[in-house]
């Protein structure tokens, strides 16, 4: 499906089954996936799925048609929203670019999750020495006897005396 005529040619609609197609590809290759391996996780998000139906998807003629389920399921496989799976690639990046853009993200997520769970952890032991007042400098011991360094034990025994980790 096409949108509207402009100036002789046509405009492809924002969001498309066509974008979709594209975006799969791209976004498998990104991710360095097979067609094999990509099927088997859309099969494990509940959308049964082969590799000769994600190599017809991307370069099938004619081009084999997504229906719903498993669209949503290449959105949930690829963690995007299903409204960006159906967007036209962006232009003017090229696949390096564009796995490097993926790394970031995901370094990203990981970084942000991780500081999260540290957080969580500082908060916990500064209501545990709130509770247990005696224990601050055995909680400060035991910081450096595991981490092995006396600057990070410090950093970290400070952040639990702030009663958080806040970057």
């Amino acid at each position: 499906m096409t949108g509207d005529k402009v100036d002789g040619g046509e405009v492809p609609l924002l969001y498309s089954e066509g974008n979709i197609a594209a975006r799969v590809a791209l976004e498998r290759e990104v991710r360095g996936w097979s067609t094999i391996e990509l099927a088997d996780r859309v099969s494990k998000a509940g959308v049964k799925m082969n590799q000769t139906a994600v190599w017809r998807i991307e370069n099938g003629t004619p081009r084999r048609r997504i229906n719903v389920d498993e669209a949503l399921a290449f959105a949930r496989v690829f963690e995007l929203p299903l409204e960006e799976l159906m967007s036209p690639p962006l232009e003017g990046l090229d696949l390096d670019s564009r796995r490097l853009v993926q790394e970031a993200v995901e370094a990203y997520y990981e970084t942000r999750d991780a500081e999260d769970r540290l957080h969580h952890a500082v908060v916990g032991i500064a209501e545990y020495i709130q509770a247990h007042p005696d224990s601050s400098r055995a909680i400060h011991e035991q910081c450096l006897r595991l981490m092995g360094d006396e600057r990070d034990a410090r950093t970290l025994t400070e952040h639990i005396e702030g009663g958080g980790y806040h970057r």
